[in-house]
């Protein structure tokens, strides 16, 4: 098996010199469930397990491998494979991990493009695609946004239309999974080492979306409520798929709810339109509240700016100050506890000297 198939480049090898000399080799982890992996090696694709040195380093679980990670692997004849190391990420798309506000859980790693999916259905919501965006320009992959099942609107155009409005900048197709020459503009973004990750809610399509590229159902499908156009999670791991065209896709299972983890300015990149007008603000740091001078707000008292568009925005930036607020004071408790921790060593040192 080649490697670079998989995205294996001059930069990674140079990140994996040192496990080399240890005897270690490398590989892309394809399949993520409860803490065991399979990772394709030049060898196969072993099972493998992170080993007790990397699981004791670990600092929080973002540190752990994810679906699109390359690693440093102790090959074994049998049993499961051991994983040393988790080599430096170009990308990662990650989410704040459900029902703790303090811990990053990653969706994929080493991704060049986002599709964001959704449903021209019942189940289409501009909002949802703004919210995916933020996360997606803080990954540092390309962020595409692709509206399945155009088959089930009169007019596709006015969808997309509408979610350019919210996606500056950014490249938008209505496809439907029924017609599968429709997703062929999909290729332009793949090719031999490229990786993309299809990312949005339950039922709208990804892993059908998924077997239509690969030519054959590879990903198990099941249909749509009728009520509601919401789905169950077909995929319930994320999965690495190697197209035979070229390139590499990664399914992900739906995502009931996509809570920022560190956004930083990508709140920017996704509302391009809005940080355009607040360089005409009277003040530098202006919040776009109730400050005098306030472009964006005069842009919504004239039309310039939907009303709802601009109210999208303050939820969003409510909720990235108040996981950075969070995330602060995780990191003074942590630092509290180090100290106390050396505090209490050091006190050992010395009582222990004294007795001598």
């Amino acid at each position: 098996m080649r490697l670079e198939l998989y995205g294996w480049n001059d930069g990674f090898a140079a990140a994996f010199a040192e496990h080399s000399r240890a005897g270690r080799v490398p590989g892309r982890i394809v399949l993520e469930h409860t803490h065991i992996y399979r990772v394709a090696t030049e060898a196969g694709e072993p099972l493998a397990r992170v080993s007790g040195r990397l699981r004791h380093r670990a600092q929080a679980r973002g540190d752990f491998p994810a679906v699109g990670d390359w690693v440093a692997l102790e090959p074994v004849d049998t049993g499961e494979a051991r994983i040393h190391a988790v080599l430096p990420r170009f990308s990662r798309f990650s989410r704040r991990a459900a029902g703790d506000a303090t811990e990053e859980q990653i969706v994929a790693a080493n991704i060049d493009t986002v599709f964001l999916i959704g449903g021209l259905d019942g189940d289409f919501n501009p909002r949802r695609i703004e919210r995916y965006l933020v996360v997606a320009w803080e990954s540092g992959a390309t962020p595409v946004v692709v509206l399945n099942k155009a088959d089930l609107v009169p007019d596709p155009a006015r969808h997309v239309a509408e979610v350019e409005a919210v996606a500056p900048g950014v490249s938008v197709h209505a496809v439907s999974a029924r017609v599968p020459e429709s997703l062929e503009v999909l290729r332009r973004y793949l090719g031999i080492g490229r990786t993309a990750a299809l990312l949005g809610s339950s039922g709208v399509g990804k892993s059908t979306i998924v077997n239509r590229l690969v030519g054959f159902d590879l990903l198990r499908t099941q249909d749509v409520r009728i009520t509601d156009s919401r789905g169950r999670h077909t995929s319930t791991a994320r999965q690495m798929v190697l197209l035979e065209a070229g390139g590499v896709l990664i399914d992900t299972p739906g995502m009931r709810e996509l809570q920022l983890w560190d956004s930083g300015d990508a709140l920017g990149d996704a509302f391009a339109d809005i940080d355009e007008l607040a360089v005409s603000c009277r003040f530098r740091d202006c919040r776009h509240s109730n400050e005098p001078g306030c472009a964006v707000r005069a842009a919504v008292a004239d039309g310039t700016l939907a009303t709802i568009r601009f109210d999208s925005y303050q939820k969003l930036a409510a909720e990235r100050d108040h996981q950075a607020k969070q995330l602060d004071a995780r990191a003074m408790l942590e630092e509290k506890r180090r100290a106390k921790v050396m505090g209490r060593a050091l006190n050992k040192h010395l009582k222990d000297k004294g007795a001598k």
